[in-house]
């Protein structure tokens, strides 16, 4: 029986995962979460055998990040990471984080479940990425631009309005943030970026 851990904030999509996993006779979820910071306290305990990892989630925390602490803490456990954005490719970062597959989230079901057999047999799954053109290192002038507005506590929804932005897309970026720098919680890394003088926050008179 393959022990299954659901790391997914979209509630209902989180809820047809869990149940297209159980209906199958050889897996089984013992863990479901929304939020990847989550990960590793709940690991130890639920003793997964594959872990299918949503890219972005709850609290803005990274779900490539995870999977690379996932990785370092326990070789064994399979990482299957996911994503709905077709057009920002993570599979890169998901490479170097060790994970074990990577699959986009409009496959069909019965593809789904195929990569997560074929990744316990010990074959990996990573789909030809397009061509992303990032910086080589270091944040872009955008991200930081999201960086200091999270530090000044704006709401990703605060952060979408100022920047002329969809929430869609605030989010995506302070995934990219997260993998870029290598924290799980975008708030660490705030408080750390103002605590190290990297971002100045305006002040709320200004």
């Amino acid at each position: 029986m393959i022990k299954i851990m659901i790391v997914e904030d979209q509630a209902m999509l989180r809820d047809s995962l869990t149940m297209a996993v159980d209906a199958q006779s050889d897996m089984e979820v013992v863990s479901v979460l929304a939020d990847a910071a989550d990960v590793t306290d709940v690991v130890e305990r639920a003793q997964p055998d594959c872990i299918l990892m949503d890219v972005c989630t709850d609290n803005d925390s990274s779900g490539i990040v995870a999977a690379r602490h996932v990785k370092e803490r326990w070789p064994r456990v399979r990482v299957v990471v996911m994503t709905g954005m077709p057009d920002i490719t993570f599979v890169r970062q998901t490479r170097e984080a060790g994970a074990d597959s990577f699959v986009y989230k409009n496959v069909g079901t019965k593809d789904l479940l195929a990569v997560i057999r074929s990744t316990m047999d010990g074959y990996s799954t990573f789909p030809i990425p397009k061509e992303v053109d990032l910086a080589a290192g270091g944040l872009t002038d955008d991200e930081i631009e999201v960086l200091r507005l999270v530090c000044e506590a704006k709401s990703r929804k605060e952060i979408a309005a100022e920047l002329f932005l969809s929430e869609g897309t605030v989010k995506r970026r302070i995934s990219e943030i997260l993998v870029k720098t290598g924290y799980d919680s975008i708030m660490k890394l705030a408080v750390d970026a103002v605590a190290k003088g990297y971002i100045v926050p305006r002040l709320k008179s200004e």
